[in-house]
């Protein structure tokens, strides 16, 4: 069961990263990203529905659907309006890096979940590594940041805390495709107004350049969650969450080899860092 779910997180990572490598790439990442939901809430809808009605889902299982809408469509709109306030090495450490911290603190503290020392070593490992890809030099440099940039990025990190363990709980009343389809439509209803007030010509111009990653985007990004939600059935929340940050490795090695972005030794370290903490995590944690 270890190794099955170690290997759902190292797939779902690979995929995490390739389709941000394509949305990076795209003209336009809001639509593109509307885009791609909108595939995604169809193309898993029927197999979502099938789990849901030979499920059974209670009143609980209703109520915990909800709240994850509510909390992923939260999540992308605190997303949207962090990138618009500051830029990527500003935010990014701060938003990746809350969620592998807390989220193992409250799995020891709240749900009886158990860490060793190699494994607490190793979330020190990736937040490290999520920094050093992310560019800080001095972590005193984030209270220089306007307070409005520094609050919605800590923002993200605690609301993507809150949709782990949210998730993590819906799991035992809720199938894992159907939890992540609601995801898919959370985000779809909330992109839609961004997306549509730039206009009918933007919208045409993005997929008619990237129409193909539009619709592999639209299976590999929830199949990438979907991973994630089956691993979490399987690992303990303390030791899923940090390892979900696999995705940065590839994400890293992509954005350097690929796109070739700048700084490519430093973040190549960083994603070092990460991948050691995540085989720390996972043969010790």
């Amino acid at each position: 069961m270890f190794l099955m779910g170690y290997y759902l997180i190292l797939g779902s990572g690979a995929f995490h990263a390739l389709w941000n490598l394509w949305a990076k790439a795209s003209r336009d990442r809001v639509v593109f990203l509307w885009s791609f939901q909108m595939i995604a809430v169809a193309t898993y809808y029927p197999w979502a529905w099938m789990a849901l009605t030979t499920h059974g889902v209670s009143i609980i299982g209703w109520e915990m659907l909800l709240g994850t809408a509510a909390l992923h469509g939260i999540y992308v709109l605190l997303l949207v309006r962090t990138y618009s306030l500051g830029d990527l090495s500003e935010v990014y450490p701060l938003m990746r890096g809350v969620s592998p911290l807390a989220v193992p603190l409250i799995g020891v503290m709240c749900m009886g979940e158990h860490l060793t020392w190699l494994g607490w070593g190793g979330i020190v490992l990736v937040v490290c590594g999520i920094g050093v890809v992310g560019g800080v030099t001095d972590p005193r440099s984030f209270f220089k940041l306007p307070r409005a940039t520094l609050a919605s990025a800590i923002a993200v990190g605690v609301v993507i805390t809150g949709y782990t363990i949210w998730d993590k709980l819906t799991l035992r009343y809720v199938p894992a495709v159907t939890l992540n389809d609601v995801g898919n439509l959370a985000n779809f209803l909330v992109l839609s107004g961004p997306a549509l007030r730039v206009g009918r010509r933007a919208i045409t111009r993005e997929w008619r350049a990237n129409w193909s990653r539009i619709g592999l985007a639209g299976v590999i990004s929830p199949g990438a969650y979907l991973l994630f939600l089956l691993a979490l059935q399987r690992l303990p929340l303390a030791q899923v969450a940090p390892m979900r940050e696999v995705g940065t490795v590839f994400g890293t090695v992509l954005g350097v080899w690929v796109l070739r972005e700048a700084y490519g030794a430093r973040r190549i370290v960083g994603a070092g860092l990460i991948a050691l903490g995540v085989l720390l995590l996972g043969v010790f944690g």
